[in-house]
């Protein structure tokens, strides 16, 4: 019983690890850069992350083929945004002009 506390205690701390992680980048890359949408979709897709929504989806999974999903998920959204979204370039725009989006494609 314990293990399974200390188990379920350390998937919510990477969930949450991840969750910050994800959102950041689709902040970063909604408010900063050339294309909003594509950090909405980042943004949409962190929700897989958050604790009440994988408490649902694991009732609807199982534990191994839900835990694969997060990690592809995991893995497509760090490629999408540290190749395609440029997010070295538009962490630095943000940290030049914090307190000011600076949205350059619409």
């Amino acid at each position: 019983m314990v293990e399974l506390m200390n188990q379920t205690l350390f998937h919510n701390i990477i969930s949450i690890i991840f969750v910050l992680l994800f959102t950041f980048i689709g902040f970063s890359n909604a408010y900063w850069g050339n294309d909003p949408y594509f950090g909405m979709i980042i943004i949409g897709l962190s929700f897989f992350y958050y604790l009440p929504l994988v408490d649902i989806l694991r009732r609807f999974f199982s534990a191994k083929i839900f835990y694969v999903l997060k990690i592809v998920i995991g893995f497509l959204i760090l490629w999408a945004s540290l190749g395609v979204g440029e997010l070295a370039d538009k962490v630095t725009m943000m940290l030049n002009s914090f307190p000011y989006p600076n949205i350059t494609g619409i």
